[in-house]
């Protein structure tokens, strides 16, 4: 974190010199976007394995999280300071957990770590309403959302709520919820629930728990960074913002940050409304110290996020439940999801050179996915291919060894003249076999490797209404790629910097896989169609090629 945003956080505090004498204080600690990363995640943000979790290398997890919130209540709590617990949704999708247990084992966990409210999140539609009704049975917690209107669904009209007042040692603090109003087209919410504007609704509820006499409000939402904040300006008497569905990381210290911690806007109550998100997956346990006045008033926001890394130990009674059920998810690594009638190769030599039938495969399962959603490209990179698949039967954990790392779909609009960069960028180190070369579907390009590198690429021609058509710079293209190039992964900055209208983190690449083989048949046959073209290149990528060594090293 730069000292220009340090200070401006700072001055932004002092803003509050000369307010009411403080007269109490109340610590909110919270995550967002967990993504049912309920075991230690590595560096990648994947499902740490036994010799990175020895080497200590591992972040997050259920049981490290229990044991730091535990720590930081005792802590708090022996200063006669209350705490609460939030969550700013998506708790599902994005682990085995999920696919294995959906909400159950996010009920089970969070209720173990005594959270007092949730947002819902978009992905906690992932199953229809179904999923998000079936959480809230489960949970001790409050699961709110102020502008989703139930009054029509038989499953949430009685179950889900817009708000709540939580009491906390005498002090009641309301807490009301917000959901992302593009729901209705990332996830599967049905028809029968109604999106209404996020500041009116919040509005409303807001001034609905202030006629009840309540001073202290806090919104938790699922909406975004850069919409939380106007959130925080627009609606007047909200205390504090505690969001998530971005994924930031706020800080006063990590250069790589979006912004200050808390982040201070001019709130429309003539105060300064602190926003707080705490990145994702966990890693990092977000903390919001508030001090209010006699009014409920806050006086002063201060706070950081904690790394949750190996310096805090698991809870052991937690990780020996989280050990029993991930037992039944080495049985769903075993289970035949489909079959194919030739071998499907993923050849380190052929997937980081040229086109290959793994590349080819993943690309259309990526684009297929989302062709309804306007999708016209899929780039995958290459060094994300990381096993082949043998002739007959298909299993979970094979398809799991071609994409390990639990990446997830992000789709985003991209300028013609960005999608070529991003082909340069795929192509700029092919001598040295990096892993950011270009995979893809919906796509036909050029390459010339003897070419300087950024101006190796050639005839970049997109698929459009059944025919190929030269690209053209100017139009825009709706993108599909993974979680980790569209945050600049592999070189593919163009993509984080340009993309537009983006959205990450949706369904896991594995499952993307696995639906999309089901879908093709037992009869089967991936192969190469030259949607790439390497100038100069003899040899001939072999559809037949079982890749007998399985490399499952970390992405480059």
């Amino acid at each position: 974190m730069t000292m220009t945003r340090f200070m401006a956080s700072v001055a932004g505090l002092a803003l509050f010199a000369g307010a009411a004498q403080a007269e109490s204080v109340l610590h909110i600690l919270h995550t967002n976007d967990f993504h049912s990363r309920i075991e230690s995640i590595n560096a990648y943000d994947s499902t740490c394995d036994t010799e990175t979790e020895e080497a200590g290398e591992c972040f997050g997890g259920t049981a490290r999280l229990a044991t730091k919130i535990a720590e930081l209540r005792t802590e708090f709590g022996e200063a006669d300071q209350p705490v609460l617990l939030l969550d700013g949704g998506d708790q599902f999708q994005g682990s085995l957990f999920y696919t294995t247990y959906k909400g159950e084992a996010a009920a089970e966990f969070m209720n173990r770590l005594g959270y007092e409210a949730m947002a819902v999140g978009n992905h906690e539609f992932d199953d229809g309403p179904e999923g998000l009704a079936a959480l809230i049975d489960r949970a001790d917690f409050s699961i709110l959302s102020a502008n989703i209107d139930p009054s029509q669904s038989n499953l949430l009209k009685d179950k889900l709520t817009r708000s709540a007042v939580i009491d906390l040692g005498g002090e009641k603090i309301g807490v009301v919820g917000g959901t992302t109003m593009d729901t209705p087209e990332i996830s599967s919410p049905g028809d029968a629930l109604i999106f209404q504007s996020d500041i009116d609704a919040l509005t409303a509820e807001v001034e609905a728990l202030t006629e009840q006499g309540v001073t202290k409000i806090i919104a938790v939402t699922h909406i975004g960074y850069q919409r939380e904040q106007e959130i925080a300006a627009q609606v007047p008497g909200l205390d504090a913002v505690v969001g998530g569905h971005s994924h930031s990381l706020l800080s006063n210290t990590d250069d790589a940050a979006e912004g200050p911690y808390p982040t201070m806007v001019d709130g429309a109550s003539g105060t300064k409304v602190p926003v707080v998100q705490a990145g994702s997956y966990g890693k990092y346990l977000g903390h919001l110290k508030l001090t209010f006045d006699d009014a409920g008033n806050v006086v002063s926001a201060e706070g950081e996020p904690i790394l949750i890394d190996n310096s805090v130990e698991p809870d052991p009674e937690i990780l020996s439940r989280i050990g029993e059920l991930a037992a039944p998810i080495e049985e769903l690594k075993n289970r035949i999801v489909a079959e194919t009638a030739v071998p499907i190769g993923a050849d380190r030599a052929d997937c980081r050179f040229r086109e290959c039938v793994m590349g080819n495969l993943v690309a259309d399962a990526m684009l297929d996915r989302v062709r309804d959603q306007g999708m016209d490209i899929a780039i995958q990179n290459g060094g994300g291919l990381r096993a082949s698949i043998d002739e007959g039967p298909i299993s979970m954990g094979e398809v799991i060894s071609v994409l390990p790392f639990q990446n997830t779909l992000s789709t985003f609009l991209l300028k013609g003249s960005d999608v070529v960069v991003a082909l340069e960028n795929g192509a700029s180190q092919m001598e040295e076999g990096a892993g950011r070369f270009a995979q893809v579907a919906g796509l036909k390009y050029t390459v010339d490797p003897a070419a300087e590198p950024g101006s190796r690429i050639s005839d970049v021609q997109v698929m459009q209404d059944g025919a190929w058509a030269e690209i053209d710079a100017q139009a825009e293209y709706g993108v599909v790629s993974n979680n980790y190039m569209r945050n600049g992964g592999d070189g593919y900055d163009v993509f984080e910097t340009n993309g537009m209208k983006a959205y990450d983190f949706g369904p896991d690449l594995a499952d993307v896989l696995a639906e999309y083989i089901i879908r093709q048949g037992p009869d089967f046959v991936p192969g190469l169609d030259g949607r790439i073209t390497v100038f100069g290149d003899e040899a001939q990528s072999s559809e037949a090629d079982s890749g007998d060594a399985q490399d499952v090293a970390t992405p480059q």
